[in-house]
């Protein structure tokens, strides 16, 4: 299966301890990068989370988000550490006889570890959201799975359009070299007598060389072929065509350099259209 380099998934779920929701998107990447935003009480569960994605997408860079919200009941039943709360704020005030100013009792409130909330079932709670994250997982694969499909399509109706051209191309050469004999054939007749025999036939040969399209042709037929075996194959390929691009350029701007006709101009320059926007295609390939 081929999937694309962006995608995008979200998962919300609720239960006793509270809401969470996690989100995950992509976007082109050359290799695999991934960035986590979570609360730090979930931190421990990154480097799971981390080889679980790397089994399932193989390049793009990768963004999940963490949003955790806790229940009613968990937030209501909030307990003071008295004990850390009178520690602190002795220290403030010593702080306040140096420096002056007010102490915010909100501020003290809001120093980590004063207050406290009751101890939860952390291993359910990490279940739970390694289920979710599973379940956003599975549905984010999909996602780039169906813009893959998508891609496969386009790049399939670009390799069709090169088969056509180079078909083009292939029939009506025959036609194009008597057009181009019968012209050779006129200006020598007009210019014979000025020209040294010998040098008229090397002329011609090296002309019948330079005219001579069937290789050309005939490996854009098959990159053609091999860009759809990659295709068939599926998997992470976006490299292994990017490498293929290559390729058809570089058959594309000989046949433009042989060219001895507009037709044939023409078809080389449509020849390059057809590849650059594959090419754009295949860049958000996996």
């Amino acid at each position: 299966m081929i999937q694309s380099m962006t995608g995008y998934a979200r998962v919300q779920v609720k239960h006793a301890w509270g809401t969470a929701t996690w989100e995950i998107r992509s976007v082109n990447q050359r290799y695999l990068e991934s960035y986590w935003r979570m609360p730090e009480q979930f931190r421990g569960l990154e480097p799971i989370l981390r080889e679980k994605l790397r089994k399932k997408i193989q390049r793009g860079k990768v963004e999940c988000n963490l949003r955790f919200e806790a229940g009613n009941d968990v937030q209501t039943n909030l307990q003071l550490n008295e004990s850390f709360a009178a520690q602190i704020l002795h220290s403030a005030k010593w702080v306040q006889e140096q420096a002056g100013g007010q102490i915010n009792p909100v501020d003290i409130l809001n120093w980590p570890g004063v207050m406290q909330a009751p101890e939860q079932d952390v291993e359910g709670l990490n279940a739970d959201l390694l289920k979710a994250w599973e379940q956003a997982l599975s549905e984010f694969v999909a996602s780039r799975q169906s813009e893959g499909e998508k891609l496969h399509e386009l790049v399939e109706a670009r390799l069709a359009g090169i088969f056509d051209q180079v078909a083009i191309v292939r029939t009506r050469m025959p036609e194009i070299l008597d057009w181009q004999r019968e012209r050779l054939t006129t200006r020598l007749q007009e210019a014979l007598a000025e020209l040294d025999p010998a040098r008229v036939e090397q002329e011609m040969v090296m002309l019948a060389q330079k005219s001579d399209v069937a290789e050309e042709l005939d490996r854009l037929d098959g990159h053609v072929a091999e860009s759809r075996k990659i295709l068939k194959k599926g998997g992470a390929i976006g490299r292994r065509l990017d490498f293929m691009m290559q390729e058809f350029n570089r058959e594309a701007n000989t046949l433009g350099s042989k060219s001895i006709h507009a037709d044939i101009t023409q078809a080389a320059v449509e020849l390059k259209v057809l590849i650059e926007q594959m090419r754009e295609q295949i860049q958000n390939m996996e």
